[in-house]
This record gives C-alpha cells, sequence and structure tokens, in this order.
C-alpha cells in the first residue's frame, strides 16, 4: 500500500528525538494554558489565601478536557499545514497518508489519540514498528498516516 510512497519509513530514533524536541514547545503551551486558566480561576473566585492552593473543584475536568485538545490542536495544526511538526523538521520526518498526500483532520485526530495509546503502551506501539513488514507503527497503520525520512538538502 506505500508503494506510492517517494522515501522510506522513518526510524525510532529519529521519532523519538523529535518527540524531545516537540516536548519543550508542548511544556511551553501548557505553561500558557494554565497561567491562563489560574488567571480567570482567580478573577472568579479571588486569590487563595498565602500559602492555600488554588481551588479548582469540578472545573479540573474540563480544563484537563482542555489541555488535551491543544495538545492534539498543536499537532493536528502542525501536521495539516506543513505536514510536520517544528521537531519533525529538524529530524527531516514527514507524516503523509498511505498515498502520499497530506493527512485530513480524521487522520491527524486518530493518530494523535492512537500515539497516546501507544506511548502509554510503554512504547510498544511503537515497537511494532519492528513486526510491521511496511515499518509503520501501531498508530502508523491504524490512523492511515505514515512518517517519512526526507533526504538531506543539496545545499
Amino acid at each position: 500500500m506505500t508503494d506510492a510512497l517517494p522515501y522510506p519509513s522513518a526510524g525510532l530514533f529519529r521519532r523519538f528525538a523529535a518527540l524531545v524536541y516537540d516536548s519543550l514547545l508542548l511544556v511551553a503551551l501548557s505553561m500558557a494554558y494554565s497561567a491562563i486558566a489560574v488567571l480567570i480561576n482567580v478573577l472568579i473566585q479571588g486569590s487563595p489565601a498565602e500559602g492555600q492552593r488554588v481551588e479548582w473543584g469540578y472545573w479540573r475536568y474540563p480544563l484537563f478536557i482542555g489541555w488535551v485538545l491543544i495538545m492534539m490542536g498543536f499537532y493536528g495544526l502542525f501536521w495539516r499545514r506543513f505536514g510536520q511538526t517544528l521537531g519533525m523538521r529538524a529530524w527531516r520526518l514527514k507524516l503523509v497518508t498511505e498515498s502520499g498526500g497530506t493527512p485530513g483532520w480524521r487522520e491527524c485526530w486518530l493518530r494523535c489519540l492512537l500515539a497516546c495509546l501507544s506511548f502509554a503502551a510503554f512504547g510498544l506501539g511503537y515497537f511494532w514498528r519492528w513486526l510491521d513488514p511496511e515499518k509503520a507503527t501501531f498508530h502508523d497503520r491504524f490512523s492511515g498516516t505514515r512518517v517519512m525520512l526526507l533526504p538531506k538538502d543539496k545545499n
């Protein structure tokens, strides 16, 4: 099925290296999201007494869901617009569909969810690549996407 792809499948080291690069951006996004959430909470409830924690109540669940959506949105926006995140660009990786095109929102969201499962299962979804005949990870295979290794620039 991936005969249409012009470049080879990316290895695990490069995938994890790109993930580390992207995690730095995700930490910054998380901090900004948290700062905005705390600011709104303090504006609504007032400042807690010195030494006390900010109380979230039942708002912690929608806040967590919002944070997850921010993280998935980061990947979705980069994958839909450029086919790669900044970390993927640094390591010459590009996400494409099985036919070599730009992934749609459905593939991006599905890939995010399945990649979380792959990672949460002690990385087994990533190591699936070693057993797959097309060198696809679990989330590659079931989201209909592939991560290709791009050639070096000739500059």
